[in-house]
This record gives C-alpha cells, structure tokens and sequence, in this order.
C-alpha cells in the first residue's frame, strides 16, 4: 500500500470563532462521550436497515490501522463523527458518520464532510466513496452528500447490490 501524508490535526472552522465555533479533533475513540455516541449511531443506524444490510463499524473496526477517525466538537459538546477508510491504491470510503438530531440543519456535517473531503484529498484519493442506506431514514444523509457533489454509481470495493444501500462517489482533483 502507497504511504501518503498523516491526515490533518485539528482544525477549526475558519468561517466561526468563538461560542459556536467547529473543532474538527482526530482520533477520540478513547473518550467515552464519542464511544456513547458511536454506540447512537450504531443502535440507529442497525434499527433503520434490514437485516444483513448494515454496514457501520463499531469501535474495534474503527481502531484499524486503515482507518482515520474525526470526533466534531462545538461548545463543549460532541455533535458529530465521521471516519474514512482507505480501500486499494487511490479510493478512499467515508464511514460511520453520525450527527446527532440536535446539530442536523446546522452546518456540522457540512463541515466535517468537507474536512473529510480535504483528507482524501490530502492523501492522494482520486476517489472517495460510501455506503448508506435506502430508507427514507437516511434521506438527509443522501441530500447532505448530493449537496456536496457525491453522485450515485455502483457497489464498490466488497460490497455487492442491495436494495437497501444506496452507493455514491465523488472523483476528486487530487
């Protein structure tokens, strides 16, 4: 596998300072307020799938060494997760992104998606990926990506057709 650059550190939001400014940390897994929140979103995520078509991680797949992870801090409080995984040669997957419904229409998955898009960027992706669901549950997270200009295409890299996911890609110019 081709060694790219670390993912960013931290950032905040250029477009905030102060009450309400985004921290994008990495890492977090460590912290139990981002497990309870993986433990959110996976519990929702499972009970908006049919049976065998869930595909979150769960923290032991999220410690992979292919695996970055992002933990969005606003005040003091976690709204937010998302994580990418490196699939072969230049493709990148977004996974296990999670806002929490307080924090949705509010800019913070907006914000954390870009800075996902960057890290792909950043580490030479021609390509960057994903899988969710078809249900109408995940309707906002399918707008959220087309607003950002993921487009729908095939299964990619394991996964295989299926009614109940919904697969979409964004080529980036590395």
């Amino acid at each position: 596998m081709p060694e790219f650059p670390p993912p960013p550190t931290a950032t905040k939001n250029p477009a905030s300072s102060g009450p309400g400014a985004i921290e994008i940390r990495p890492g977090g897994l460590d912290d139990p307020v981002v497990r309870e929140l993986l433990r959110t979103h996976l519990r929702q995520a499972r009970a908006e799938t049919a049976r065998g078509s869930a595909h979150a991680l769960d923290l032991q797949e999220l410690l992979a060494p292919d695996i970055d992870f992002w933990s969005v801090w606003r005040d003091g409080q976690l709204p937010a997760i998302g994580a990418m995984k490196q699939l072969p040669a230049d493709h990148f997957e977004i996974k296990s992104m999670h806002t929490i419904d307080a924090s949705r229409r509010t800019g913070v998955a907006s914000a954390l998606l870009r800075h996902i898009i960057d890290a792909a960027r950043q580490r030479g992706a021609q390509r960057l990926s994903l899988e969710t669901g078809s249900w109408s549950y995940f309707g906002p997270a399918r707008a959220l990506y087309r607003n950002h200009g993921f487009v729908e295409c095939e299964p990619f890299a394991d996964y295989v057709p299926d009614p109940n996911s919904v697969f979409m890609t964004l080529a980036l110019d590395a």
